[in-house]
C-alpha cells in the first residue's frame, strides 16, 4: 500500500505576502506563517501533483483537541476547500483573526496579475 503523505519541507517565498519562509523541520511546510496563505499544489499531502496551483486563502479556523488549530482554506481559482493544521511558528494573531472573522488579505505581489481582497 502506497503512503499518501510525502514529506516535502522546502524553503519558499510566499506568493502572497513575499515572506521568506524557512523549512518547518518536523513535517511538510505548506503555508506561510505570516499570512497563512498556501498554494493548491497537493492531491495528497506533500505530493505537489495538483494542477490547479491556485491561491489557498484562510476561510475559517477552529481549535482541535488533537491538532491544535485547523485552518480551512478556500482556493481562489477552483473554489475547493482544504483543511490543514497550523504550524508551531504561525502568527497566532493572524490565526485568531481568521477565527474571529477579522482576517483581511491584501495581495501585495500581484499573484497571477490579480489583487485578492478577503473581507
Amino acid at each position: 500500500m502506497e503512503k499518501l503523505f510525502k514529506k516535502n519541507d522546502d524553503n519558499f517565498i510566499c506568493v502572497n505576502c513575499g515572506a521568506k519562509v524557512s523549512k518547518l523541520g518536523y513535517t511538510s511546510r505548506d503555508h506561510c506563517p505570516k499570512c497563512l496563505c498556501s498554494l493548491h499544489v497537493d492531491v495528497n499531502p506533500g505530493d505537489r501533483q495538483n494542477s490547479c496551483k491556485g491561491l489557498l486563502v484562510p476561510y475559517c479556523c477552529k481549535p482541535s483537541s488533537k491538532k491544535g488549530y485547523v485552518i480551512t482554506y478556500k482556493c481562489q481559482k477552483c473554489g475547493k476547500f482544504h483543511n490543514n493544521k497550523t504550524a508551531d511558528d504561525d502568527d497566532l494573531n493572524v490565526v485568531f483573526s481568521v477565527m474571529n472573522g477579522t482576517y483581511k488579505l491584501i495581495n501585495i505581489h500581484h499573484w497571477q496579475r490579480s489583487y485578492y481582497l478577503i473581507i
